[in-house]
């Protein structure tokens, strides 16, 4: 594909949705080179596997990377088994629990699972940084942290913000940017794609390359999505997040969950189209030609047939269409059997006992936000009793979580 384009045109493709790349000048140069030299570059990007799971925020950069991959360069999905035993200190005001080797590397395995639904694995070639730094010695690491200075170290916002707070900051989370730049150092990288919280991080790596002796790479910062509220980035601790492995129902419904202003933020940046097909879109919709729930649910239908298939994604409208229009419930609502010898149970017991509720302090909050119905009524007080007989009931959860339950009445 790369020979059939100008280099402008190559550019054009690179740059969309970039929110800032240092340097044009320098992606010039070693795109030019490239030609050439029929010489791929080599692009990077880092995933310290800190949770088990990716969402569609980790999926910008993913069809960024693809977008690379189709115009011919080597890209690197570069899996941080090492860093993410020491934590990104970005954006944290406190220092990040450290996690255990077992937890990174069964993180890492989903990992790899789940970046080909976006990546070509024939053209990907996954790494992991413990390779190069597992096998650091000590005096390897007196040299790399001997190339950058604590005054540098301390610009850092996160870090300027909790040295003036009086907050801890320990000596390893220094070494993280370090060991991130030294990363780009043993893959020789011409390219690095990172989130814009990353800036820090990026620019340190581009220091520690020239301190290597080597061109330091061109960095591209793409823009954070935000998560299902539309403020804050998407994030499972926030819970605002729509998982790359969910369930096509669950992915489909999250989607139709989001404001009509923040689908088309959507749009730009996990949207296939085109940013003349998107402008057109949003263009019919201002016209009112087209309708915006339409709208949402050809966004809901790509995301999903992406991930799970066409005939997935038309189950899933189907099941959204059935549930959310006709009002009526879902196929294979799962079913829990509750044994007791009680003849009523608190509402908290049952949400807990039939884990559509975590713990007693989430099933008290879900009833007190008024997301819990009983057959259909809304559930208002956290010291509701429920009779228990032998009949089957509807719990539901939410717009999108039901269930059938049952008692089991023992003497």
């Amino acid at each position: 594909m790369m020979k059939d384009l100008t280099l402008e045109e190559e550019l054009s493709i690179i740059t969309r949705n970039v929110v800032e790349y240092i340097s044009e000048e320098e992606l010039r140069s070693k795109l030019k080179r490239s030609r050439e030299e029929g010489r791929p570059l080599k692009v990077k990007a880092g995933f310290d596997p800190t949770a088990p799971d990716l969402h569609l925020g980790h999926t910008v950069l993913l069809k960024k990377l693809k977008e690379f991959q189709d115009l011919g360069h080597d890209v690197y999905f570069l899996i941080g088994d090492f860093t993410a035993m020491i934590g990104d200190p970005t954006g944290r005001s406190e220092v990040r629990k450290a996690l255990s080797r077992e937890e990174v590397l069964k993180n890492a395995e989903t990992y790899k699972e789940q970046v080909f639904k976006i990546l070509d694995p024939e053209k990907t070639k996954v790494v992991f940084n413990s390779s190069w730094l597992g096998k650091m010695t000590a005096e390897d690491m007196v040299r790399l942290a001997a190339k950058y200075t604590v005054a540098r170290m301390l610009e850092r916002d996160d870090f300027k913000k909790r040295f003036k707070d009086g907050v801890p900051i320990f000596i390893h989370e220094f070494i993280y940017p370090l060991m991130q730049g030294y990363d780009s150092v043993a893959l020789e990288a011409d390219v690095e794609l990172g989130g814009t919280d990353q800036k820090f991080n990026l620019l340190v790596a581009r220091d520690i390359q020239r301190e290597y002796g080597h061109e330091p790479e061109v960095i591209m910062m793409l823009p954070i999505l935000e998560g299902l509220d539309g403020v804050q980035k998407m994030s499972k601790s926030l819970g605002n997040y729509v998982g790359i492995t969910e369930s096509p129902s669950e992915m489909y419904g999250k989607l139709m969950s989001i404001s009509d202003e923040l689908m088309w933020r959507y749009y730009e940046l996990l949207s296939d189209l085109s940013p003349q097909e998107v402008s057109k879109k949003r263009r019919e919709v201002e016209e009112g030609r087209y309708h915006p729930k339409r709208a949402k649910m050809d966004l809901a239908f790509e995301i999903v047939a992406r991930f799970h298939g066409v005939e997935a994604a038309k189950k899933a409208e189907e099941e959204f269409e059935r549930v959310f229009k006709l009002k009526q419930l879902p196929e294979d609502i799962p079913e829990m059997v509750i044994v007791t010898t009680e003849p009523k149970l608190r509402i908290t017991r049952i949400l807990t006992d039939t884990r559509m509720a975590r713990s007693n302090a989430e099933a008290k909050r879900l009833v007190q936000q008024g997301g819990v119905r009983w057959d259909g009524e809304r559930i208002e007080d956290i010291n509701c009793e429920i009779l228990c007989d032998d009949k089957e009931h509807i719990l539901k959860v939410g717009k999108k979580k039901f269930c059938r339950v049952r008692f089991d009445l023992r003497s």
